[in-house]
């Protein structure tokens, strides 16, 4: 596949069992040649996603040192305002490149229960209070409004995916149901200086969690590696979703599902000083304590490929290494 498909979501979510079908049979298809596609039918709320663009913009055009007045308050601490030259992702592909040209501002869900599981030792290593600034007004109502859209659409993405793998629809439903997710407003500004070399605004990268659900801005960019190594072009539109298969279901699948490399080019430099980008991501990550392993039927008469690891040690292990601080995944996340 050298292109990334539009799959229409209407017939499985109002259609009949044979539109249902259709729907899991494109994503399988996707999953399996290429790891990207795009969706329409999904239901979100276009309002939905001016109001959070419209206040992430106004956000990212603060004077700098007001954005960072909500950096992060210690290091391990993932919420808030990340600026330019934070993150390399290329790094978490064990690829060396100059940090990534963009500057983000990451949170995740709206309220964190007061349950063992969220407040606990390990469950506060995954679980945060978000962080939001007093302007612009209206910033985090317009975030959460976002995150719960996704949250109901990657559990019908999970539904068809458990079809499409020829799984029990619900499936998914129980490594799911207290998820991970991080979300991530992506801004990569206008360029004044020329790039180091190997720089992008985004490396080439492959994505740690289950799913990928993208909105984005309409502007060139953002491209995907195919199986026979071509780059091709992905076109963005903040309406119409780009959506991708991470790294744990591409494990869970024991690669019969692709984790596809993707990447985010700077723009001409002719363009370069006039040109900015933003795209929001939702970054669906499983339960943390979610044991990754072969989905049965997936390795037919050969072993697994992967050992078992849980959907929490392997993120962390994930976000180690594109801050050059990582131990190796057998250290920092194998099964327990």
């Amino acid at each position: 596949m050298d292109r990334i498909p539009l799959i229409d979501l209407e017939p499985f979510i109002r259609g009949t069992a044979e539109g249902r079908a259709r729907v899991a049979a494109a994503m399988r298809e996707a999953a399996e040649q290429i790891g990207f596609f795009a969706i329409t039918g999904h239901g979100v709320s276009p309002g939905t996603m001016d109001a959070l663009y419209a206040k992430a913009h106004a956000f990212f055009d603060l004077p700098l040192d007001e954005k960072q007045r909500m950096a992060p308050p210690r290091p391990d601490f993932p919420r808030g305002y990340k600026a330019v030259g934070f993150e390399a992702l290329a790094a978490g592909n064990e690829s060396k490149t100059p940090p990534d040209l963009k500057e983000y501002y990451h949170f995740g869900r709206p309220t964190v229960p007061d349950d063992p599981y969220y407040r606990g030792a390990e469950g506060g290593k995954h679980f945060f209070d978000n962080r939001w600034p007093a302007a612009p007004q209206g910033f985090s109502k317009a975030a959460d409004a976002y995150y719960g859209a996704m949250e109901g659409l990657s559990v019908t993405l999970c539904r068809i995916a458990a079809l499409a793998l020829e799984l029990p629809e619900h499936y998914f439903d129980d490594k799911i149901d207290r998820h991970i997710t991080a979300a991530r407003i992506n801004y990569y500004p206008r360029q004044d200086d020329p790039p180091a070399e190997g720089q992008l605004r985004a490396g080439a990268h492959t994505d740690y969690g289950m799913l990928t659900i993208l909105s984005g801005e309409s502007a060139p960019g953002l491209q995907v590696q195919t199986r026979s190594g071509e780059w091709v072009d992905v076109a963005t539109d903040k309406y119409r979703f780009v959506c991708n298969i991470g790294d744990l279901l591409m494990r869970w699948t024991n690669d019969r599902w692709v984790s596809n490399t993707h990447r985010v080019l700077n723009p001409p430099r002719e363009m370069a000083r006039a040109s900015s980008r933003m795209s929001i991501a939702f970054f669906h990550h499983p339960n943390y304590d979610a044991k990754i392993e072969c989905i049965p039927g997936c390795a037919g008469d050969a072993p697994p490929k992967y050992e078992p690891v849980l959907s929490g040690d392997f993120r962390d292990y994930k976000y180690a290494v594109t801050r050059a601080s990582g131990k190796s995944l057998t250290q920092a996340a194998h099964a327990r």
